[in-house]
């Protein structure tokens, strides 16, 4: 995206890449049907950036939703909005939107090199890259850098750039898990899931459930959703919306219990009074499914996350369906993570996305310190900060003409 500002705004432009083929986790991105973005109203869209909602908003108010709509238009991608409220293109992929962008790219003058991995800079300023024909030296007028973070190595993102900077005197937030999954404690086993729950339900998804959790500052967390149950913990989106407060809590306190209401769409008063009714000779299991539809694995969550003598109490049981707490006790590693958090800090870099610390080097991407939850949220502010950047880096030479 900065590349195609650049281009546009006269300059020649030399892109390199570590990897065989360019747009790699965008194309995984796609995988599914890519997300380009989020058709909600410009404010609670911001809003999605927490804490670093501030300078994201003022890259979003130059290219946002809108502008990422019409600039797929213009590449022949006609998009739609899902019943969530999501975009995508209409034929829900990635790879043509991806050619299509090459192709203009190219036409435009950009000149891509391949397997090209960036090591620094040498001791006179010259970049200095990694080559299948060996190490090569390079100099430019401004050098753009979008990095990455550090999910996904396969495709290029491992953060080997952090130390490359740090030592350089630029502000780098430790790089960490973003959308991702946790590692939880149950009480059947103490430990992680047990064995009999794990064997059964790995893999399954809890539907129509919704998750609080207090995080940080009071912050607190409830969102509506379903997440899935893994080998270790739970991931899925209802998890990776909450990912950032719960990770931040355990770093912070070291622990994270989460609150799962197993039927949000019924009030406390009468999930209380269903539980309380006599059963008979009926099993705890058969009055709960009966009255309550709790079966499978939401019944089996109660007897895996709760103790006996609560599972034997009508008055306590029905207060942990309405809030069955979950013990997270730690996410999975980066490398599994959707994306990342932490990176370059704001502070560290100008209202164009310079480096305070060296002049003529400008960042954009996921390599920036900030990040928000799925839904095209990720990719709008990549593509907004892209666009930033490669202004940025307009002016800057423009500057040095004058």
């Amino acid at each position: 995206m900065a590349a195609e500002v650049l281009a546009l705004g006269g300059v020649q432009v030399d892109l390199f890449d570590a990897m065989p083929s360019v747009g790699r986790k965008f194309l995984l991105a796609g995988k599914g049907g890519l997300n380009l973005t989020h058709s909600e109203a410009f404010e609670p869209f911001v809003e999605r950036y927490g804490a670093r909602a501030a300078p994201i908003e003022s890259m979003l108010k130059r290219f946002g939703p809108t502008e990422l709509r019409a600039w797929a238009q213009g590449l022949g991608v006609r998009t739609f909005v899902g019943s969530s409220g999501r975009v995508f293109p209409t034929d829900l992929k990635a790879a043509p939107l991806l050619r299509g962008w090459l192709h203009r790219l190219r036409q435009q003058g950009v000149r891509f090199h391949m397997r090209h991995r960036w090591l620094g800079w040498n001791g006179a300023g010259a970049l200095n890259f990694e080559t299948p024909l060996g190490e090569r030296f390079e100099r430019f007028d401004a050098v753009l850098l979008a990095l990455g973070g550090g999910s996904w190595t396969r495709l290029g993102s491992d953060g080997a750039w952090v130390p490359l900077l740090r030592q350089h005197g630029v502000d780098v937030a430790a790089l960490l898990p973003s959308n991702c999954g946790f590692d939880v404690k149950s009480a059947a086993a103490n430990s992680g899931w047990s064995e009999h729950f794990r064997s059964r339900f790995a893999g399954q998804p809890v539907k129509n459930v919704a998750l609080r959790f207090q995080g940080l500052n009071g912050r607190e967390f409830h969102q509506a959703g379903e997440f899935v149950i893994t080998d270790s913990g739970v991931e899925g989106n209802l998890i990776y919306a909450a990912s950032g407060p719960v990770r931040d809590a355990l770093i912070e306190r070291g622990e994270a219990v989460v609150q799962i209401d197993l039927l949000p769409q019924r009030d406390a008063s009468f999930v209380a009074a269903e539980v309380a009714r006599p059963r008979g000779s009926r099993s705890l299991a058969t009055h709960l499914k009966s009255r309550l539809g709790i079966d499978g694995v939401k019944a089996s969550m109660l007897h895996e996350l709760l103790p006996r003598e609560v599972m034997n109490s009508a008055a306590a049981l029905a207060v942990a369906i309405k809030a069955l707490p979950l013990s997270l006790t730690a996410p999975r590693p980066i490398d599994e993570a959707i994306s990342s958090a932490g990176g370059v800090r704001f502070e560290a870099l100008t209202d164009g996305l310079m480096l305070q610390a060296q002049s003529g080097v400008f960042c954009c991407g996921e390599m920036l310190d900030w990040e928000a939850p799925t839904g095209g949220y990720l990719l709008t502010a990549c593509m907004a900060s892209g666009v930033c950047a490669g202004q940025g880096v307009l002016a800057f030479l423009n500057q040095r003409v004058d």
